[in-house]
């Protein structure tokens, strides 16, 4: 499959990748792979779905309640996860954190 195909019907390319392994391929070069996570039962194997969960939301391609949910844990138990790691479960300068303590207060006083 090449970029074009992959850019106009990225729903074919995931069923292909349920049946085998998908190379996208830009120009005539291998640019990625393709693998339905559940065919190899990868997503099933011991600390899979808790590594994967950890770097997407590291990353900020998942919120935390998204990533706990991948990661089959109760948010409170993948708080403690990523805390552990050293992973800021908030993300902000502390400008935003005041910034939120005003509008709490003001909140709070209505």
């Amino acid at each position: 499959m090449n970029v074009r195909q992959l850019k106009n019907n990225p729903a074919d390319a995931l069923r292909l990748a349920r049946e085998d392994v998908v190379v996208v391929m830009n120009r005539d070069t291998p640019d990625a792979v393709l693998m339905h996570l559940d065919e190899k039962k990868l997503l099933d194997m011991p600390g899979v779905r808790l590594a994967l969960a950890t770097a997407l939301f590291r990353e900020g391609d998942l919120s935390l309640g998204r990533a706990a949910k991948v990661a089959h844990l109760a948010l409170i138990d993948f708080v403690q996860h990523v805390s552990r790691l050293g992973i800021p479960v908030v993300k902000g300068t502390a400008e935003n954190v005041t910034q939120d303590e005003v509008a709490i207060g003001a909140w709070l006083d209505a």
